[in-house]
């Protein structure tokens, strides 16, 4: 069922608690987002919510606020699964704005932190466990996390959690928590997977959808750059010099992003990547230091990107175009957030023509294709590095000292070698 709600102005209208109004005038919220606007007074009477709208519209405070409120009156405990770590942390920091005046505990379980700290806070009992499936699935095999006081679940992004593998996880999950609770599904895309949960793991949801599938933020001017990969460096640093503002670089695989943002800080540009393959400590410091300006550039991967809510990104470069259109969406929707305005720029050969068709047609728009402007020469890089067996020199722009790029000698044969140069096997914990 689809629902349709008058227009709201101002959060007192939404039927939300004085105590929680306080905190949200005193933290700056005044007018709630339409996707604020029509799922919580839903969520507040207890119905199951199936959420849709794009990126950067407010979901967190959509099932935040009615979890924070229904739990406070009834006892129990909330349970929020995202797909990546990043979004786990972004969630609770989200939900302790608002809820630490009122005493909310919050635990995040995610890959790449301690267990025992986790099992700690667990004991503890607190208010809302915020987690990835994966590593939920590690604490529930180890019998370390007790769901049976659920009394909501809310799977945040479920697009994405499907997309990179977690269904069998989510569906074991949901069918380990209490039948008698409230779920709530939110997600900027309804494929056909997450369209399947709400016909089995939810009762009768009520469907808010503030934006058709596919929908991109009105703001965020789009374009093409029909370019080879032999000039895509140079294109982009043509890019970097022209914009001043802060920018987000995605790459199709972490191995690009690496590269790329080794490229970009040999342009004399900060710039940090963030990717599966990065500890949770390296990914976390990426993004605080892109978030304060330590870092102007950020490099990411789809994996990563999710939890990546930074205002005032100025612009989003595709370095390479996604796997599936719907990760398009995604990445141009970390611009032009809560009104503001922003530039996509994507790059595409040739051959890849028919992607940029399905992505017009998803977004329902057509996509300018720019003409090449007049390049810089592409940036010499030391040769007598690679002669050495090391990576070109990366200057630190706070003292201007190189530094050597990674990477460990092997024993025999002189090749560099490195933790990820063979394959290995990746847990599910890894995000």
């Amino acid at each position: 069922m689809t629902h349709i709600q008058k227009n709201i102005t101002n959060f007192g209208e939404l039927g939300l608690a004085p105590k929680l109004l306080s905190v949200l005038e005193a933290n700056g919220f005044v007018h709630p987002t339409p996707i604020q606007q029509q799922a919580i007074p839903l969520a507040l009477e207890g119905k199951d919510v199936v959420g849709i709208a794009q990126t950067g519209t407010g979901k967190t405070l959509a099932f935040g606020l009615p979890m924070i409120q229904s739990i406070s009156r009834n006892k129990g405990q909330g349970l929020v699964l995202v797909p990546t770590r990043e979004l786990a942390i972004q969630v609770e920091e989200t939900l302790q704005k608002i809820g630490r005046a009122i005493g909310l505990q919050t635990v995040v379980l995610i890959g790449g932190a301690p267990m025992y700290m986790q099992t700690k806070a667990l004991r503890h009992s607190p208010h809302i466990i915020i987690a990835t499936p994966g590593r939920l699935m590690d604490h529930m095999e180890q019998k370390t996390v007790n769901l049976q006081n659920i009394k909501v679940v809310v799977l945040d992004e479920a697009d994405r959690m499907y997309d990179i593998g977690f269904a069998p996880q989510v569906k074991q999950i949901l069918r380990a928590v209490p039948t008698t609770r409230q779920s709530m599904l939110f997600s900027a895309t309804m494929p056909t997977a997450i369209a399947s949960i709400a016909t089995h793991s939810m009762r009768n949801p009520v469907r808010v959808e503030v934006a058709p599938v596919g929908t991109t933020a009105k703001l965020i001017d789009q374009a093409i750059y029909m370019v080879g990969k032999e000039l895509r460096l140079q294109l982009l640093d043509f890019l970097l010099e022209k914009e001043p503002g802060t920018v987000l670089v995605f790459s199709r695989t972490k191995h690009g992003a690496k590269k790329i943002a080794s490229s970009i800080r040999n342009m004399n540009h900060t710039a940090m990547e963030i990717h599966s393959d990065r500890s949770l400590a390296q990914r976390r410091a990426a993004l605080s230091g892109f978030k304060s300006g330590a870092h102007r550039v950020l490099v990411a991967t789809d994996i990563a990107a999710r939890g990546i809510d930074v205002t005032g990104i100025s612009l989003v470069i595709n370095f390479d175009l996604p796997n599936n259109c719907e990760d398009y969406v995604h990445r141009i929707g970390r611009t032009g957030r809560a009104g503001a305005s922003g530039r996509a720029v994507s790059f595409a050969t040739p051959d890849e023509r028919g992607v940029l068709r399905d992505i017009e047609r998803l977004i329902k728009k057509p996509l300018p294709i720019l003409a090449l402007p007049i390049l810089p020469p592409k940036r010499a890089q030391s040769n007598s590095a690679h002669l050495m067996g090391h990576e070109p020199r990366v200057y630190n722009q706070a003292n201007n000292r190189p530094r050597w790029g990674g990477g460990q000698r092997s024993g025999g044969n002189g090749q560099r070698t490195n933790k990820f140069s063979n394959p290995v096997h990746r847990s599910r914990s890894r995000y």
